[in-house]
Order: C-alpha cells, then sequence, then structure tokens
C-alpha cells in the first residue's frame, strides 16, 4: 500500500524506456529483490513474462497469491540479487525504491549489477532507482506520510537512528500504523541499514562495471521520460538507466 500510488507512473515509464532505450523488443523482464511483487503484478498484467527474485519467502508466497487472485502468470524465485543464477537471459530488468542500497558493501554492489549484466540480452536495459545522499545531507532526518485504500488508512514514519558517513551506512527505523475501516489498528516497526551513495560514489560504481554496463540515461522519481536529469551533486532521486554492452 505505501508505494501503490507511484505503480501507474512506474510502468508507463518502463514501457517507454523500453521502447526508447532498450535496443532489442522487451519481452522478458527480470525483477531482483521484489519484495511483495507490486510491480511484478503489475507488469504481468501488462503482458510481460515477468520473473521476481527475492531472498524473503514469505514475500515470494505474497507475490503467488496476487498473481492467483489476479489470474496473472510470472516466475518468482527465491535467490541473492548478488549472485543469481537463473536459466533465462531477459529484455530488461528493474529495481527502485532503494532495493539496491540493502547492498552494504562495494562487493556485493558490484557483484549485483555485474549479474544482472549476466542475465540481460545485449542491447536490454536495467532501470535502476535509488535515494543519493545530498552534500549537506541532515543525518538524522525524519519523514512522515499517510496513503488510503480499501477503508484502511496507513502512516508511516521513517528515522535515521544511526547514520556513518565513512562506512556509508545509515540506519532507518520505520514505523507503520495501519488504521482499518473496523477501527483495529496494526503496527509494524522494523529498522535496516541502507547503504549510502553520493553522487561521485555511484559514478565511481558505475565505472566499475562501464564494460558490461554503460549509463544510458539519467531521470528522476518523476518518471517522466522526456525529462533527463543532471548526474550531480543536487540529483537526490535518482533513476538510472544502464543498458547492456
Amino acid at each position: 500500500m505505501l508505494f501503490r500510488d507511484e505503480t501507474e507512473g512506474e510502468v508507463k515509464f518502463f514501457e517507454k524506456a523500453f521502447e526508447r532505450i532498450a535496443k532489442r523488443k522487451v519481452k522478458r523482464v527480470l525483477e531482483p529483490g521484489c519484495g511483495s511483487g507490486r510491480l511484478v503484478v503489475a507488469m504481468a498484467a501488462e503482458g510481460y513474462e515477468m520473473t521476481g527474485l527475492d531472498l524473503s519467502e514469505s514475500m515470494l508466497n505474497y507475490v503467488n497469491k496476487q498473481l492467483k487472485r489476479k489470474k496473472l502468470t510470472a516466475e518468482t524465485v527465491i535467490g541473492d540479487m548478488t549472485q543469481m543464477d537463473l536459466p533465462h537471459k531477459y529484455d530488461a530488468a528493474f529495481c527502485t525504491f532503494n532495493t539496491f542500497r540493502h547492498l552494504l558493501s562495494e562487493k556485493d554492489a558490484e557483484a549485483h549489477l555485474r549479474s544482472v549484466a549476466n542475465h540481460l540480452n545485449k542491447g536490454g536495459i536495467y532501470i535502476l532507482g535509488l535515494h543519493l545522499l545530498p552534500l549537506d545531507a541532515f543525518e538524522h532526518a525524519i519523514e512522515r506520510f499517510t496513503t488510503n485504500y480499501g477503508g484502511t488508512r496507513v502512516t508511516t514514519t521513517i528515522k535515521v537512528i544511526e547514520f556513518d558517513r565513512r562506512k556509508r551506512i545509515e540506519v532507518l527505523r520505520v514505523l507503520v500504523k495501519a488504521t482499518k475501516r473496523s477501527g483495529v489498528i496494526e503496527r509494524v516497526k522494523s529498522e535496516f541499514p541502507l547503504r549510502v551513495y553520493t553522487c561521485r560514489q555511484l559514478k565511481s560504481l558505475f565505472k566499475k562495471v562501464d564494460d558490461v554496463l554503460e549509463l544510458a540515461a539519467v531521470h528522476d522519481y518523476e518518471y517522466d521520460i522526456d525529462e533527463t536529469a543532471t548526474f550531480d551533486d543536487d540529483l537526490t532521486e535518482g533513476v538510472f538507466v544502464l543498458r547492456k554492452r
């Protein structure tokens, strides 16, 4: 529910990127780190042959239930996004909203990009979305937002509780309060680390894999295919389109 309002815009952006940036027709698509499968389900509904990969069996069970309920088909695979071993090659892949930042070391980040490249057909694209760290970042930022759907109101509070610029790690505390139509309230608390990237650090990472993936386009979270973004220190919400050489 937290990101369902973004789904339509993301899907439209993906399809336009497939048409304009990929150098091949896109039919088979991979989402590494698919989580609850919001986008796997949405893209399957558009007719793509989807594969969703995640480490969490319970997440993939949820994806499969959603697919069954909507009478859709997609492949779901338990696996590590740093060392994928899938039987298919894909025409495109995507990973948005900071899933990539769960990879906490440079070694794992590079391994993931190379693993994606190994699974892409030549000319295929990888759409990678993540937040970048501004130079004047407030180290203990807090964000709160609310969404409503089907009579359920969900309020989410995200707070940075630890920040280490040298180690490039921030720890987030996420509090979710769901108030159902019946008045029943459910609360979920989660804390987890994410890797931090400045513009310079991400450029450096992309350079390490430039032998297999070229940076073809840069956008932001407005998901406007006609508006490119400048890859500099002012970019805080980046959508990067990498193309298989």
